[in-house]
């Protein structure tokens, strides 16, 4: 793809509310995104989530230890937990620019966005499967996520 274009592009997004674009042309594709700030995350995430797939055997190992830890600890947490769908990187708000989707102490409906787990580069948007006030946000923003790790209570 001509630099000329890139450089188009970037123009057309500078100038537009758009957050992200792609472009293919044939087997080239350019991806360019205002999220400059979850590059790298995603960029420096991406090898750690990897390895673990990469190395099984060792999983099968020992099953009920890791199993039984986070059953206790969502065992110990009060209200509606809810646990990352997948693993992934965890975003309290859609871009670093935009506001949180929910503080602590704010009251949450069936269905409403309360964060996003990144996986594969594919946004995923988490919703509350209760109703109730958010007690307590369980990870830190742009931090990775494991499958079923608690990540926000409601009560």
């Amino acid at each position: 793809m001509d630099i000329r274009k890139v450089k188009k592009l970037i123009e057309l997004l500078e100038s537009s509310d758009v957050a992200e674009i792609e472009i293919k042309e044939g087997e080239e594709a350019v991806r360019i995104s205002r999220v400059s700030k979850s590059v790298p995350q995603q960029m420096h995430y991406m090898a750690p989530m990897q390895a673990p797939a990469a190395a099984p055997a060792a999983a099968p190992a020992a099953p009920a230890p890791a199993a039984a830890e986070p059953e206790s600890a969502s065992k110990k947490l009060r209200g509606n937990v809810i646990k990352s769908p997948m693993v992934g990187t965890f975003y309290r708000s859609p871009s670093p620019s935009s506001p949180v989707f929910v503080e602590v102490g704010q009251h949450v409906k069936v269905g409403d966005v309360i964060c996003i787990v990144e996986a594969m580069k594919m946004m995923n948007q988490i919703e509350a499967d209760h109703a109730g006030v958010v007690e307590a946000i369980l990870v830190e923003d742009g931090e990775p996520v494991e499958y079923d790790q608690p990540l926000i209570t409601i009560v």
